[in-house]
Parts: structure tokens; C-alpha cells; sequence
């Protein structure tokens, strides 16, 4: 019987834990819709409200078969991207995705998605929850939210 008790705890504890608001908000968040089915870019500013450190360590899109976490530089003139693991949002600080840095590449659009389309993205974070934000899509030639 005890360890049923403790078991059930246990449970409710990680479902409390699992219904928890996230200390991340977020604001502005926009994709750059390419022509096609090329992929997109997705750039949010991204504010921890928490004492302590967070990062995104993930993200996923019902709209696009695939989504990661990218950072893109300019290194001895050359342009480069590639995949993170992890991004990290300082203690009551803020990290933003934007053109030419950090982004959400989101790949295999699963259809059309057109400027003005609203896409949900839902990063990962390191403590474990959730934290789903609303992009509002843009053209190839948009440059900020």
C-alpha cells in the first residue's frame, strides 16, 4: 500500500510540475515563408523571467516535418549555419532569434503556408516543459516582425 501512495505522489507531482506556466514569454515571433517547399526561418525574442538559467534545447511544428535550432555566422567573410544543441536564456534575461543568428529552421512544410499564416512552434526547454509560440508568417523579403 505504501509504495501505491508513493507511486501515486509521485504522479501528481510530476503532473503539477508538467502543468506549471514557463518562465520563458515570448514576443515577436514571425517566420520568413520561402517560395516552395524551401525551408523557413523562425525569429523570436525570447525572455527568461525566472532567478534561473533556462534554455531552449528543442523545438517541433505540427505545420513542418521537421524543426531545429540554428545559429547562423559570418566567419573570415564566409557564411555559415549550423545545428545547436541548445540555446541558453540567462537568468531574468533575454536571447533573441533573428536573421543572421540564432533561428528556428523549419523544414518539410506539411502544406502551404502562406504570409499572414499564423504557425505554432513549440520549443523545449531544459527544465522539461513546454513553451508553444505563435508565428506569424512573413514574405521572402521581410526583415523583422
Amino acid at each position: 500500500m505504501t509504495r501505491t501512495l508513493f507511486l501515486a505522489a509521485l504522479l501528481a507531482t510530476g503532473a503539477a510540475h508538467a502543468a506549471e506556466p514557463t518562465a520563458i514569454k515570448a514576443r515577436g515571433a514571425w517566420i520568413r515563408v520561402l517560395p516552395g517547399g524551401l525551408p523557413a526561418g523562425g525569429y523570436v525574442t525570447l525572455q527568461n523571467t525566472s532567478a534561473e538559467g533556462l534554455a531552449i534545447t528543442g523545438a517541433e511544428s505540427a505545420d513542418y516535418g521537421d524543426a531545429m535550432i540554428h545559429k547562423s555566422s559570418t566567419e573570415t567573410g564566409m557564411g555559415r549555419m549550423e545545428m545547436v544543441d541548445k540555446v541558453a536564456v540567462p537568468a531574468n534575461g533575454t536571447v533573441a532569434f533573428s536573421p543572421g543568428g540564432f533561428h528556428v529552421m523549419l523544414m518539410q512544410p506539411k502544406h502551404p503556408v502562406n504570409p499572414g499564416d499564423k504557425v505554432v512552434v513549440t520549443f523545449e526547454l531544459s527544465d522539461g516543459s513546454k513553451l508553444p509560440v505563435t508565428f506569424v508568417a512573413k514574405p521572402a523579403n521581410a526583415t523583422g516582425p
